[in-house]
This record gives C-alpha cells, sequence and structure tokens, in this order.
C-alpha cells in the first residue's frame, strides 16, 4: 500500500514502537524511513499529538495500528493526515466471530470486577478483548515479570504481549523519547480472556493474581 501511493526513498512514515517488528520492516521495504512516535496510555495506539510532534517536512504517512482489540483514536489521526496533506493507513487485527467477541467481553467483565493490584483495561470504544492487557506496577516491588512467573507457578498462562519496543531492537534502534511506550512495554502482561475458559478457569486466574495484590501499589 504505502509502494502503491508513491511512498519511498526520502520519505519518512511515522509508526509505532510498541508492538510488532513487521510494520517498521515493511516501511524499510518501500524504501522510506520508519520514525517512532509514542502511545495513547490506555489504548496502546499512536497517540495523534505524539505523531503531529514526530512529523518532519519528509513525512509522507502514518501507520496506525489497533492494538489488542481497542481502536485507535482514528478521527483524530485522519483529520491531522488530512490536515497535512499525510496517507493514513490503519493495520486492523483478526476479526473474530460475533459471539466470541460477546464471551470475550463477559469474561473481561468478570476480571474487571474480581482483579485487585493491577491496572485494568479501559473498555471504551467498543473493545473486543484479543487480548486481555494489565499493568503491573514496578517501584520496587514485585515487578511484571516476577509477577508474570509467580502467575504461571500458579497454573495461569500469561505472556508479556511486547517484550522489546522497535526503537530498541538493533537494526531499528533510534535515539528517541517514548516514554509511554516504554512503560507498557515494562508493565503490561496479557491474562487469558479466551471464549473457551471456562467459569473455573476465570476464577483460577482471579484467585491466582489476588494472591500477590498485597505485594503490589495497593492502588493508581
Amino acid at each position: 500500500m504505502l509502494r502503491a501511493a508513491g511512498v519511498g526513498l526520502g520519505d519518512e512514515v511515522v509508526v509505532p514502537a510498541f508492538g510488532n517488528v513487521e510494520v517498521a520492516e515493511a516501511v524499510a521495504k518501500a524504501g522510506a524511513m520508519p520514525v517512532f512516535a509514542d502511545i495513547d496510555p490506555v489504548t496502546y495506539c499512536l497517540d495523534a499529538s505524539a505523531v503531529e510532534a514526530a512529523m518532519t517536512s519528509r513525512t509522507a504517512a502514518v501507520v496506525v495500528v489497533h492494538r489488542f482489540g481497542r481502536l485507535a483514536d482514528i478521527v483524530r489521526l485522519h483529520a491531522l493526515g488530512a490536515r497535512h496533506g499525510l496517507l493514513v493507513l490503519e493495520q486492523g487485527e483478526s476479526e473474530a466471530p460475533y459471539d466470541e467477541i460477546a464471551q470475550r467481553r463477559e469474561r473481561a467483565a468478570y476480571l474487571h470486577a474480581k482483579l485487585r493490584g493491577v491496572r485494568t483495561p479501559d473498555d471504551g470504544d467498543g473493545h473486543t478483548y484479543q487480548q486481555y492487557v494489565v499493568r503491573v506496577p514496578g517501584n520496587g516491588r514485585p515487578d511484571r515479570d516476577a509477577f508474570a512467573r509467580a502467575v504461571r507457578a500458579k497454573g495461569v498462562e500469561c505472556r508479556v504481549p511486547v517484550k522489546t519496543p522497535v526503537h530498541r531492537l538493533p537494526e531499528f534502534r533510534r535515539c528517541v523519547s517514548l516514554p509511554e511506550t516504554e512503560r507498557a512495554s515494562d508493565e503490561t502482561l496479557a491474562l487469558p480472556v479466551d471464549a473457551t475458559l471456562t467459569k473455573r478457569d476465570m476464577q483460577r486466574i482471579v484467585s491466582a493474581c489476588n494472591a500477590l495484590g498485597g505485594l503490589l501499589q495497593p492502588a493508581f
């Protein structure tokens, strides 16, 4: 799509560093330069103000990636593109059947109500919970990785959604300030919310997480 739009050598394309490397790789394959902008801490998608701050006279496009089932603020981002004459591309996530999404939302609502000691995700803007991503603080107390190890030891599968932001990878290393990206990479953890989970499975997740709640910051 970038090539078809004439984006190539000498152009810059604003992309998120929080996520998969494939977006930056696609920009590089088109001959352009990926430029990283920070994310919104609620949606984990590109922040429109950060995108505008990252733009230069060479900026030709923005690639917006919807993350974890939560949509980016696409209205503001398209308005930004229109104002500056930029191509705005969206990368979505694989869509699930309506019944599956409804079941995920039901399980997410259960976790919202029961989890303690972690920051649960915002459920706005039609969240489909492709992943149920919580925040686990550090600050000298058990951090995200220690929390994940303890939860796995109790038989609960969990995963770190973004282990290393793209701007820290050797092939795309940049000296750029992305505080929300860095914080999200250090604190986020995806808990199970699949439609196949039983009520007992959900209770196990809550029990495993809440058993560690007293070791974490009590409130945000």
